[in-house]
């Protein structure tokens, strides 16, 4: 027992030498997300005369974030559009090699919040429409009591039998085979879920930092003591 506890203690020991690995892992999944989200909402433009190309807000995304009636209503369109674009495209490049990450991670995180409730959060949680309400997770609510719960696994029931309709027309007019090639059907349901994980994945990064060995944070801190706040 003494010798099992001995390899316990040394295996925990060593783990911090180990612990910039799950920061990089979580910055290897968000940079991805949060490049192409700033990279979708522009439009590349080109001065004729001095050949320089420059990534703006696409006119209609600048249009979405002005528009109250089929947008967010925001003021200063423009200059909020092109800021997101700033934040979520260099931001996320920030993540890939770690640099600056505790600071990028507090404008991302407000980007998330924005979009979670003015963009999603009249569609409730789930990003795609559970069709088995046996297995939603909205089942844990219902057995807590939370009323709305049971109204989610009503919709998921309503879904399933959507479904069930679509691929009937499918198997009777389509080619199955190709169709259903790349995956099944679903149901967008657009919720606040994803807007939500990536808040919580930042969060994260805001308190654990970048990634001891894994980062670019962590080799300029062991260099410059005036850089130790972005140290992981």
């Amino acid at each position: 027992m003494t010798t099992l506890l001995t390899i316990y203690q040394n295996f925990f020991n060593k783990l911090p030498n180990f612990d910039g690995i799950p920061a990089l892992l979580i910055r290897l999944y968000l940079a991805p997300v949060f490049i192409m989200a700033g990279f979708s909402k522009t439009q590349l433009l080109n001065d004729d005369a001095t050949g320089f190309a420059a990534l703006m807000a696409d006119p209609n995304i600048i249009a979405w974030f002005g528009n109250s009636d089929w947008g967010l209503g925001l003021p200063f369109p423009a200059l909020l559009a092109n800021l997101v674009i700033l934040v979520e495209f260099f931001g996320g490049w920030l993540l890939l090699v770690g640099a600056l990450t505790r600071l990028v991670s507090i404008p991302l995180m407000f980007t998330m919040i924005v979009a979670a409730t003015t963009v999603h959060a009249e569609n409730g949680w789930f990003a795609i429409t559970p069709t088995n309400p046996d297995t939603s997770a909205a089942k844990v609510l219902d057995w807590v009591g939370i009323e709305q719960a049971q109204a989610s696994l009503e919709n998921s029931k309503e879904t399933a039998r959507k479904i069930e309709v679509m691929r009937e027309i499918l198997n009777e007019n389509g080619n199955t085979d190709w169709l259903y090639g790349n995956g099944n059907i679903v149901v967008l349901n657009n919720g606040i879920e994803f807007s939500v994980t990536y808040f919580i994945m930042l969060l994260a990064l805001f308190f654990i930092g970048a990634g001891r060995y894994t980062s670019i944070d962590y080799f300029l801190s062991k260099k410059n003591e005036t850089v130790r706040y972005f140290n992981p």
